[in-house]
């Protein structure tokens, strides 16, 4: 096998983005032969612009039983990525799951146990984790170089969504449908680097506004507070409504702080470790000496295509993931933590009770409105 025959399940905003990149050869150990959506739109769209040889389906698992494919990129709505990547390894494929990897951790669960029982390769959509940036956040919070972990606060209010973007999709913002707001629609890839940055916390209490700023069921506001189990403790702000928005990460150690904002990254490094100055500085306004720099990365952040191609190299030659198909269940615990918080207005431990978030999911899920989408399909590139 010289190249990867992919199925992707959902051409909808993020599925097209996708076929887009394998198409225009961004991705030179993979090639479409097969497309499924549910949007009568959208497969006429495939038959009348993709090249005949690609299969269009109608269901997910039809293209998974159809034996066209090596592996499936799932991009449809959120509920359904565990049961389609089960039954995706049950037909022998690879798969490649967007991001989230399901709505609550329990389905997750199930689906990380079928796959490490199929020995396929099981790959999550962690785009993010592509970045020069941060990645070297990683390397150097993990390193222990820079010492224990403080303090952490995250402000993203970059991820701006219209109403006319809610309205598009039948299934967007509904509990029933989509299963949470920004948490789960925008904010997985912060969940993910969060965790895979500064480790998990142990306890939060969070405040998720629903419908504040725009006409939808879901949260469009949050703000959290974490404490860590050495202490540490974290505030997590994010929105679809700031215009400007911000996006800066900090995360204060013992020897400094690294500070992530406008595509840069700032090590503010420290000639002793704060602990000890503290507790032998003889001055009481005395203040550690602090070396500011930009720090050097390799520069590289090759986003969806980069987990892409990292996916068909694991195929093909064995070479690693970005990220790995269990790992997402980590930040969706962070953000189901952050929902149960908010629904019983009180903290909340990691782990939770898996079964008290299930129901109380379902009691929203119940109350749910059915809404029409308008069917708009929009170009994802730079909303990222």
């Amino acid at each position: 096998m010289d190249k990867v025959r992919m199925g992707i399940i959902g051409i909808g905003n993020m599925g097209s983005g996708h076929l887009k990149n394998i198409l225009e050869g961004k991705v030179p150990e993979m090639e479409v032969t097969a497309v499924a959506d549910r949007q009568e739109g959208r497969r006429t769209w495939a038959k009348e612009h993709l090249p005949e040889s690609v299969a269009v389906f109608e269901e997910g698992k039809d293209l998974i039983a159809a034996g066209v494919c090596d592996g499936v990129l799932i991009a449809v709505p959120h509920y359904q990525h565990p049961e389609l990547t089960i039954d995706a390894m049950n037909h022998g494929l690879h798969v490649m799951c967007e991001k989230p990897a399901g709505v609550y951790t329990k389905q997750v669960q199930e689906m990380n146990e079928a796959a490490e029982k199929s020995g396929m390769v099981f790959g999550m959509m962690f785009n993010q984790r592509t970045n020069c940036i941060y990645r070297k956040m990683h390397e150097l919070v993990t390193g222990g170089e820079l010492g224990a972990i403080k303090r952490v606060n995250w402000i993203v209010t970059d991820w701006y969504r219209t109403q006319s973007y809610y309205d598009s999709g039948s299934w967007r913002a509904t509990w029933d449908g989509e299963g949470g707001g920004v948490l789960l629609n925008q904010c997985p890839h912060n969940m993910d680097l969060l965790q895979w940055i500064c480790g998990m916390p142990g306890k939060v209490q969070a405040f998720c506004h629903n419908g504040k700023w725009h006409d939808i069921e879901v949260e469009d506001d949050v703000t959290a507070y974490m404490e860590y189990p050495n202490g540490a403790t974290g505030v997590f702000v994010t929105t679809t409504a700031d215009a400007p928005g911000t996006n800066r990460f900090e995360i204060t150690l013992e020897m400094g702080k690294l500070v992530c904002e406008n595509n840069k990254l700032m090590l503010h490094k420290l000639a002793e470790n704060e602990r000890t100055f503290c507790k032998t500085a003889k001055g009481g306004f005395d203040t550690p000496e602090c070396i500011v720099t930009e720090v050097t990365t390799d520069g590289e952040n090759e986003q969806h295509v980069g987990v892409l191609k990292a996916f068909a190299g694991k195929i093909l030659h064995g070479t690693p993931l970005i990220a790995e198909g269990v790992e997402g269940i980590n930040g969706l615990t962070l953000s189901n933590a952050m929902h149960l918080s908010s629904w019983l207005k009180r903290e909340v431990e990691i782990p939770f009770d898996q079964d008290l978030f299930l129901e109380e999911l379902n009691k929203r899920r119940r109350e749910s409105r059915k809404k029409e989408g308008t069917g708009v399909v929009f170009d994802t590139e730079g909303s990222y």
